[in-house]
């Protein structure tokens, strides 16, 4: 970004002369690396924040979340000896001390090492299945352990939940086998109870391997990413590891299922499929979607809910064309394994593509895009702003009366193709407005007065719609240009980062890779003058969805910028759009009266309800009947499925596509078509459009408005 660029500088010049004092005044390297940080925030962060005590104890909390938020380890005598540095932090940054990182590591490496020395005990005693006896796994409500007698018994019921689990699956598998050959002698429950155990003890085994293999150094960075993050969910410390695979997710080259995780309330949770790759490719996963094991074939499953997420991550990448079998805890409560071809991810499934509709012989045209791409290095390459003209210019020669652009699940991208884009369909004008840190203000313009699109336009969008998706929602919407049909609101991330690199900041000294910092350096604003920070984009017309009631968007991430406006800029709402009001009033009827749409609804409320229930029964009788209670219930959610519209779908080959059509992509497109017959999203934007192609008279249509 252009408004950050005087911002490095002034680091940059500082850097030279703070990098020698540095050398001179902190030989150690955590406290070196501890100094930086608080320096560039102070003067890089969009909003930086007084360090107080108020930010200590929010540090505090956030560190012990982090090292041990499952509470498996430290005891309430070593949480009252933390407490003396629960207002201290602050000035141990301050004066770049790390007494309590030090005190809280040994603790911890003390802590860990007991544990390892008797969870092998617990697993020696078979677990009775038949007691009545429950857990609760909330964590955050769950006090520590007096001493390790009672920590020794915290684990045994978590290792005994862990083994029913297994023993359920396994108990599950028999059935099957004797349904499949009626000559198939089952195990007996002895048995699989033994086998559950076994499992978990090796599980155990490899937990601590992994935990044995981290250094203090990967502690450290747990605890500054701890302090970092009370700027906001989006600024943080990258170690010199962590470093590489950011730039290696940047470039688009990298293999493994194709999903972005992220490690909250200790669940490994599926944030983003990314188009292209085998799980976007598959539709097989979702967004809210829980990792709960992870095997590789012909192996046992690895529980991975207590694991650092980088070691989860581990088990789960590998080379292309490998498998990879992930249990998987749906938004929806239900458990299922599912099975993965790790893949590369294709950039071609990654690109804007196109399909022709048709309705009553009336055509309409529908956009799809992933994501805003470009070549940063040549903006004259293949971007989403060119693909999407293209793909206007196609669907305007097949003369459709109405366009739907489908910015689901798209989570951003080049902010220039942004603003290129938003010309295609108003006169120029003022697009997004920027704030810098240090309060610059920039208003970014389409300067075109040419409009490659003036008929009715309909704008898709969801939870996961963020960043330069809700830019483009947001301009069109405030022009009364699009009818933005979808979630309540979209993500809600109305901010920007620069990645600086630490290492520029020192000269002459020998402390080894330092890594970098990730830091909010910008603030998006609406045309209108009001920010998407949390507030996203609120569709014109709201459609239920499985996700309705889930905690999914920025406001739901922890320590999230303030929402705020500033002066709006100026600019004219289009005049062009037939039946603005009407079209609204109509959709939303049909959306109440719709029967599917309510159904809809209380599936995710029943999500909503599923994701609160922390309790478990530890008895077989009781586990089994929840499960299968859950599963009942759940079936009346399947007819959702049956939904298929009457609408006829041809895709367009794409127009910016420089590879050959081939058999592979025509079958992935005659895919795309079929998913597309059961998007019921895709069924009310053509009713939008077709109310907003019809010229009335009063209360009478009169006739078709000429596109």
């Amino acid at each position: 970004m252009r408004p950050f660029v005087w911002i490095l500088s002034f680091i940059l010049l500082s850097g030279f002369v703070f990098g020698i004092t540095l050398k001179k005044e902190n030989p150690n390297k955590d406290k070196l690396l501890l100094e930086i940080i608080s320096y560039v925030l102070d003067r890089g962060h969009f909003d930086p924040k007084d360090i107080n005590d108020v930010f200590s104890e929010n540090a505090y909390m956030s560190y012990l979340e982090n090292i041990d938020g499952q509470h498996r380890f430290f005891l309430k005598s070593d949480i009252n000896s933390f407490n003396f540095y629960r207002h201290l932090i602050d000035d141990e940054i301050k004066n770049t001390q790390v007494e309590f990182f030090n005190l809280s590591f040994e603790k911890l490496m003390e802590r860990m090492s007991q544990v390892e020395g008797f969870y092998k005990s617990l697993l020696e005693t078979p677990f009775d299945f038949s007691i009545k006896d429950e857990i609760n796994l909330d964590f955050k409500k769950a006090s520590y352990a007096n001493n390790l007698t009672e920590l020794r018994s915290i684990w045994r019921k978590r290792l005994k939940l862990n083994a029913l689990e297994r023993f359920t699956s396994k108990k599950d598998e028999e059935v099957q086998k004797l349904e499949i050959d009626v000559s198939y002698v089952m195990k007996t429950d002895s048995e699989l109870e033994v086998k559950a155990r076994e499992i978990i003890s090796e599980n155990m085994d490899a937990f601590f391997e992994r935990y044995n293999d981290l250094n203090r150094k990967d502690w450290f960075s747990i605890y500054i990413n701890s302090i970092v993050l009370q700027f906001d969910p989006h600024t943080s410390y990258l170690a010199p590891n962590d470093k590489d695979r950011f730039d290696a997710s940047m470039s688009g080259e990298f293999e493994g299922i194709g999903a972005r995780l992220q490690k909250r309330n200790q669940e490994v949770k599926i944030v983003e499929v990314i188009s292209g790759g085998p799980v976007w490719r598959d539709e097989l996963l979702e967004i809210g979607d829980i990792i709960l094991k992870v095997a590789q074939p012909n192996k046992e499953a690895v529980d991975i809910s207590g694991m650092r997420l980088d070691d989860s991550i581990k088990l789960i990448k590998g080379p292309k064309g490998t498998q990879v079998i992930l249990t998987i805890k749906r938004v929806d409560g239900s458990i299922e394994d599912v099975k993965v071809t790790r893949d590369v991810v294709i950039l071609e499934e990654t690109y804007a593509r196109s399909s022709l509709i048709t309705n009553d012989k009336e055509s309409f045209g529908l956009i799809e895009l992933p994501k805003f791409y470009v070549n940063f290095q040549d903006y004259n390459q293949r971007n989403a702003a060119t693909d999407v003209k293209k793909e206007l210019e196609q669907l305007k020669q097949k003369n459709v009366k109405g366009i739907i652009l489908d910015l689901r699940n798209n989570g951003g991208g080049s902010l220039k193709t942004v603003v290129e884009m938003a010309g295609y369909f108003i006169k120029e004008g003022p697009v997004v407005q920027v704030k810098s840190t240090g309060g610059k203000k920039e208003v970014l313009k389409d300067i075109d007065p040419r409009i490659v699109w003036d008929g009715p336009l309909v704008i898709l969008v969801n939870e996961f719609s963020a960043s330069a998706s809700e830019i483009i929602a947001a301009a069109l919407q405030d022009y009364k240009r699009a009818i933005i049909l979808g979630s309540k609101q979209t993500f809600g991330k109305g901010t920007v980062q620069n990645v600086f690199d630490l290492n520029r900041m020192i000269t002459g000294g020998t402390y080894g890779d330092l890594g970098a910092l990730k830091v909010t350096t910008d603030k998006f604003y609406r045309i209108n003058g009001r920010s998407t920070q949390l507030e996203g984009v609120k569709s014109d017309v709201v459609f239920p969805n499985r996700y309705a009631y889930v905690e999914m968007g920025e406001k739901d991430q922890d320590n999230p910028l303030a929402w705020d406006s500033i002066s709006p800029a100026l600019y004219k709402t289009f005049e062009g759009l037939n039946n603005y009001e009407y079209s609204l009033s109509r959709s939303k009827q049909r959306v109440k009266d719709n029967p599917i749409l309510t159904l809809i609804d209380e599936q995710a409320l029943w999500i909503k309800k599923q994701q609160e229930n922390y309790t478990y029964s530890l008895d077989f009788t009781s586990y089994k009947a929840t499960r299968e209670s859950n599963k009942t219930y759940s079936e009346r959610f399947k007819k959702l499925g049956d939904y298929e519209s009457s609408l006829e779908f041809q895709w367009l080959p794409e127009a910016g596509l420089q590879a050959e059509v081939n058999d592979d992509l025509i079958i992935k497109r005659k895919r795309w078509q079929k998913s597309l017959k059961k998007d019921i999203y895709i069924s009310e934007a053509i009713e939008i459009l077709k109310d907003l192609s019809t010229q009335l008279s009063g209360n009478n249509i009169i006739a078709e408005v000429k596109n």
